[in-house]
């Protein structure tokens, strides 16, 4: 298996760290990405986050499911 980049590395954390702001955890995450007809659960969405491959669309979804409009992405 690859190793993860720090591009991937970097994505992760920022989704991590607004789940953990907004207190929503991955199975919280998975019932909200549902409520958007977005079929995810709980351990595939451990798995993206712990490999830090996803795509730029599964960022989305899951900042538009726990309500986020705005991200630092700075260091």
């Amino acid at each position: 298996m690859a190793e993860k980049t720090d591009w991937e590395a970097r994505a992760a954390n920022v989704l991590k760290a607004e789940l953990k702001r907004k207190g929503v955890t991955y199975a919280q995450l998975a019932d909200r990405l549902g409520d958007l007809g977005i079929d995810e659960r709980e351990a595939n969405i451990r798995n993206k986050l712990s490999r830090g491959k996803f795509t730029a669309a599964f960022l989305l979804q899951c900042l538009e499911a726990i309500d986020v409009s705005k991200i630092d992405v700075t260091n």
